[in-house]
C-alpha cells in the first residue's frame, strides 16, 4: 500500500473517531444533532474510504460477491421442508440417544457400582 492510501486509511480512521467523540461530547439534548454529525463523519470518512485503493479493491470486491450471489440455486419449498424434518429426526434420535446412554450410566454407576438404589 502507498503511503498515500495509508495516510486516507488513517484519515478514515481519524473521521470515524472524530464523529464518535462528537456524539458523546454533545449533551443528549441534542440527540438528533449528535446523530448528524457521527452520519456526517462516517460519509466523509466513507468518501475518504472511497478514493483510495484499498476501496476501491473493496468496492471490487463487493460487486464481484454480488455477481456469484447471483449464481446461487436456492434450494425448492420442497426440499427446504424435507431437510428441515431430516434435521428435527436426527435430534430426536441424537436426544434419545443421548438419554439412553445417560440413563444406562446412572444405573451403572448409582444402583450397580455404588449400590444406592
Amino acid at each position: 500500500m502507498e503511503m498515500q492510501d495509508k495516510l486516507k486509511v488513517g484519515l478514515v480512521a481519524l473521521l470515524v473517531t472524530a464523529g464518535v467523540v462528537g456524539f458523546y461530547l454533545l449533551p443528549e439534548t441534542q440527540g438528533i444533532l449528535r446523530v448528524l454529525v457521527f452520519v456526517a463523519a462516517v460519509l466523509a470518512a466513507a468518501g475518504v474510504f472511497w478514493f483510495s485503493a484499498p476501496g476501491r479493491e473493496f468496492v471490487s470486491y463487493a460487486q464481484e460477491s454480488i455477481v456469484e450471489a447471483r449464481k446461487v440455486v436456492w434450494p425448492t419449498r420442497k426440499e427446504t421442508s424435507q431437510m428441515t424434518m431430516m434435521v428435527f429426526v436426527f435430534v430426536f434420535v441424537l436426544a434419545l440417544f443421548m438419554w439412553l446412554v445417560d440413563s444406562s450410566l446412572s444405573w451403572l454407576f448409582y444402583d450397580v457400582l455404588l449400590r444406592r438404589g
